[in-house]
Formats: C-alpha cells, sequence, structure tokens
C-alpha cells in the first residue's frame, strides 16, 4: 500500500494487482478505471483484477469487463 510518511506523488500511480492487495510501482494519488476512466483514489480503490491487471471503479464494471452479456436487457 502507500506509504503515509514518503512521497506520494501527482497524478495517475502505476499499480500492481495482487491478489487481495496491490503494489503502487509508480508513486500517484489515483489509477483510471478500465471500462469507465474514472479516477480512482487509491484509498478507495476495491476492485481490480489480477489476470487483466486493470482497475474498476464499481462492481458494475466488473461485470462490463468480465460479463459483457450479463448487464444486456431483452
Amino acid at each position: 500500500m502507500l506509504n503515509k510518511f514518503g512521497p506520494s506523488g501527482h497524478g495517475e500511480a502505476q499499480v500492481q494487482y495482487l491478489d487481495g492487495d496491490f503494489r503502487v510501482i509508480s508513486p500517484g494519488t489515483y489509477v483510471r478505471c478500465a471500462i469507465t476512466d474514472t479516477r480512482i483514489p487509491l484509498d478507495e480503490l476495491k476492485y481490480w483484477s489480477v489476470d487483466l491487471q486493470e482497475a474498476y471503479a464499481t462492481p458494475t464494471a466488473v461485470l462490463q469487463r468480465h460479463y459483457p452479456d450479463a448487464l444486456k436487457q431483452s
């Protein structure tokens, strides 16, 4: 996670997504949602894919990526 006492950087962080955690590779204050391009503050990041190495802003965005047909209405 972030080091509260070290420089946090500004702008977009580069993150390695792990099982149940993530590692900040390059400091920043946010990452972008792979689906919506929304900025996600690192302290609010809850959803990501280890396999695809991408972040998601909401559970709906996760569904859109992994199950695109599930959200389509007939």
